[in-house]
């Protein structure tokens, strides 16, 4: 997870050019990062995102392949839908009811 890859990538915003306030702009996102343990784990996928990056560029590069997969991901999605889970969350939470469109 510290590894030169992640020093690499994260050097520039932390003492570089991103960094034209002077030292320590960044502080609370290098300590969230590298002190506090990276819980939600954004450095855990950094040093294999080139190599999949590649694998998405290669895979967009053949249409059938691409359609294939969408059609794929989109069967298997099963129940999931933005209308239903804002309707669970709305009901559920807030213990309101759908209203009809006039």
């Amino acid at each position: 997870m510290s590894g030169p890859e992640t020093r690499a990538a994260l050097d520039p915003i932390f003492c570089g050019p991103f960094n034209p306030n002077g030292p320590g702009v960044f502080e609370p996102l290098r300590a969230a990062l590298l002190t506090h343990g990276d819980h939600p784990m954004h450095l855990a996928d950094l040093k294999s995102c080139p190599e999949a990056y590649g694998r998405l560029v290669g895979l967009y590069a053949d249409p059938d392949g691409w359609a294939r997969k969408a059609i794929l991901i989109t069967a298997v999605s099963g129940r999931f839908s933005g209308g239903r889970t804002i309707a669970e969350y709305a009901a559920g939470v807030w213990d309101a009811e759908p209203c009809p469109a006039s």
